[in-house]
C-alpha cells in the first residue's frame, strides 16, 4: 500500500484531466511549433490556446506570458531580467528573508554582480512589516520580490498592499507564486504585480513546465538566448506536451477554485483540530488568518523531525528540519520566524489537496499522535 500523500506542497499528481490533454502530443501531434506545415500548425494552435488558458486564470493578456522550465527559471528571468534591463536606474533589489531558494540563491548571486539587495526581516508568523518594507526603499530600488505565500507555514504576503507602496515610489513588484496558484485566487489586476511567477508541478500539472507573467510595457533582458521563440522573450523550441497540460490545469483551477479551495481547508482544519486535541502541547506555525488554505506546519517540542519522519511509514509529509549527528539544521523560514530551537527541530509540514479524503486525515492524525507520544516516552525512558 502507498503512503498517504500529505505532502502537496512539495509537488502534485498530475490531474487525470491534464493528462488528456497531455496523451495525444505525445503520441500524434508531435510537430514543431515555429513549423509552417500542418503537423507545426496543430503544435502551435495548442500553445496559444495554453496561453489563453493560463492568462485567463491570471487575469491578463495571453501575450504577456512566457512558457518556462518551471519556477526557478520563472523566477530567474523576472530577478536577473529586471536587474539587467534597469540597472541605468539603480542597483538596489528587496525581498525577505523566508524566500524560497530560487529567489533568495539569485539575490546572493546578483550581490556578486554589484546589486545592493536587502533581506527584510518577518514576524513570529512570517509576515514582512509594510512600514519597515517603506523605511527600506531608496531612489536606487529597482524592484521588491515577495512571494505571495510561504511553502513551509502557508502565510500570504499583503502583496496588493506592497505594490501601491512600490508602484508610488516607481519601484518594480515581482511575487514567486508558485503556492499560492490553485489554492486561493492570484489575480495580476487585483494583485497589482508587474512580475509573476507559477510552477507546474504545483498546481497538477507535470514537472518541467512553468510561466511567467510579464505585464506589458515591463523591459526584460533575455535569460536565454537563441532563435525567437516566445515572441522573442525565450528561446527554446517549445515543450508543447507539457505546456498544453498546465494551460488544462490553469483552466481547470478558473472554474473550480472555490471547490479545490474549500476542500483543502476542511482537510487541513480536520488535521489540525485532531492534533490539537491529542497532542495540546503542540505549536502551529504561520500566520492564524492570513494563510494557505492546505498547509499545517507543526512542531512538537523536545523532538526530532527525522525520527518521527521515520516512524511515519503510512505518510508521506516533510519536515521543517534535519538533525545530524553532529548538527541540527532548522530551515531559514523557522529560523527567520524565531521559532525557538526545541520547537523548531521537531517541525513537519503537512499539506493537503484536492484528492486528500477524511479517512487520510483520520489515519494522518492517529499515527501522527502515536509516534510523537512514543517518543515522549523514549525521552522519559532515558532521562
Amino acid at each position: 500500500m502507498d503512503p498517504i500523500y500529505l505532502d502537496y506542497n512539495a509537488t502534485t499528481p498530475i490531474d487525470p484531466q491534464v493528462s488528456e490533454v497531455i496523451l495525444p502530443f505525445i503520441t500524434h501531434h508531435y510537430g514543431n511549433p515555429s513549423s509552417t506545415h500542418d503537423y507545426g500548425k496543430v503544435a502551435s494552435d495548442a500553445v496559444n490556446h495554453a496561453r489563453t488558458q493560463v492568462s485567463a486564470m491570471l487575469n491578463c493578456n495571453p501575450g504577456e506570458i512566457i512558457f518556462t522550465s518551471g519556477g526557478t527559471e520563472s523566477n530567474n528571468h523576472a530577478i536577473k531580467g529586471i536587474a539587467n534591463a534597469y540597472r541605468h536606474r539603480g542597483n538596489h533589489i528587496i525581498t525577505s528573508s523566508v524566500e524560497h531558494p530560487a529567489i533568495l540563491e539569485v539575490c546572493q548571486w546578483l550581490e556578486t554582480q554589484g546589486f545592493r539587495i536587502t533581506y527584510l526581516p518577518v514576524d513570529k508568523f512570517g509576515s514582512i512589516d509594510l512600514n519597515k518594507l517603506e523605511s527600506v526603499i531608496t531612489p536606487e530600488t529597482i524592484l521588491i520580490t515577495i512571494m505571495h505565500a510561504n511553502n513551509e507555514v502557508g502565510t500570504v504576503q499583503p502583496i496588493r498592499e506592497i505594490t501601491q507602496m512600490a508602484h508610488s515610489r516607481n519601484v518594480l513588484v515581482h511575487t514567486d507564486a508558485a503556492q499560492s496558484a490553485g489554492k486561493i485566487l492570484v489575480d495580476v489586476q487585483n494583485l497589482g504585480v508587474d512580475l509573476l511567477s507559477l510552477a507546474g508541478h504545483k498546481l497538477y500539472a507535470p514537472k518541467g513546465i512553468g510561466a511567467l507573467f510579464v505585464r506589458e510595457g515591463i523591459s526584460l533582458s533575455k535569460l536565454m538566448h537563441g532563435a525567437g521563440h516566445e515572441r522573442g522573450a525565450r528561446a527554446g523550441t517549445e515543450n508543447v506536451i507539457h505546456i498544453t497540460g498546465l494551460g488544462k490545469a490553469c483552466e481547470m483551477i478558473n472554474d473550480n477554485l472555490d471547490h479545490y479551495s474549500v476542500h483543502m481547508t476542511e482537510m487541513r482544519n480536520a488535521l489540525q483540530k485532531g492534533l490539537n486535541i491529542n497532542l495540546p502541547n503542540s505549536l502551529f506555525n504561520g500566520h492564524p488568518t492570513e494563510k494557505l488554505p492546505n498547509t499545517l506546519s507543526v512542531s512538537f517540542r523536545g523532538l526530532e523531525a527525522d525520527t518521527l519522519l521515520s516512524k511515519l511509514n503510512r505518510i508521506a509529509i516533510s519536515a521543517g528540519a534535519a538533525c545530524h549527528s553532529d548538527r541540527i539544521e532548522i530551515s531559514s523560514v523557522l529560523q527567520a520566524m524565531s521559532v525557538p530551537l526545541d520547537y523548531a527541530m521537531g517541525t513537519l509540514r503537512i499539506s493537503t489537496g484536492r484528492y486528500t479524503t477524511a479517512s487520510e486525515i483520520d489515519i494522518a492524525i492517529d499515527d501522527i499522535t502515536e509516534a510523537v507520544n512514543n517518543e515522549y516516552k523514549v525521552k522519559v525512558s532515558k532521562a
